[in-house]
């Protein structure tokens, strides 16, 4: 069960990982849409796992291994965004979210 706490700054990481997958979502991601679906943080507010879609999903592993790579320079953006509402910017970690796969199959499996 998550805090109030943790639900305040997973809304939080969320919102300023979308603003920075808008801005800089081009040069990670070439000719990809990127949205942040769900940001889950520890209860000591040190990690944050986000898991992002990626649209067309066509090679989206190698797109998440490049937003893994530059995971240190997307913390540091989001420490400057966050500096003044958080003591500690926290770990993040980078997950595909694959539940609009999931649901697409599952309606394609309906149909037929």
């Amino acid at each position: 069960m998550e805090s109030t706490r943790q639900k305040k700054v997973s809304r939080l990481v969320q919102k300023e990982m979308a603003d920075i997958f808008l801005r800089k979502g081009s040069e990670l991601a070439h000719g990809k849409m990127v949205s942040v679906t769900k940001v889950r943080v520890s209860p000591d507010l040190s990690f944050a796992k986000i898991y992002i879609s990626i649209y067309p999903s066509a090679g989206q592993d190698v797109i998440l291994t490049a937003i893994q790579d530059h995971s240190p320079k997307i913390r540091f953006e989001m420490g400057q965004k966050v500096r003044k509402q958080l003591r500690i910017v926290p770990e993040i970690a980078f997950y595909i979210d694959d539940s609009l796969d999931y649901i697409e199959n599952i309606d394609k499996l309906l149909k037929t």
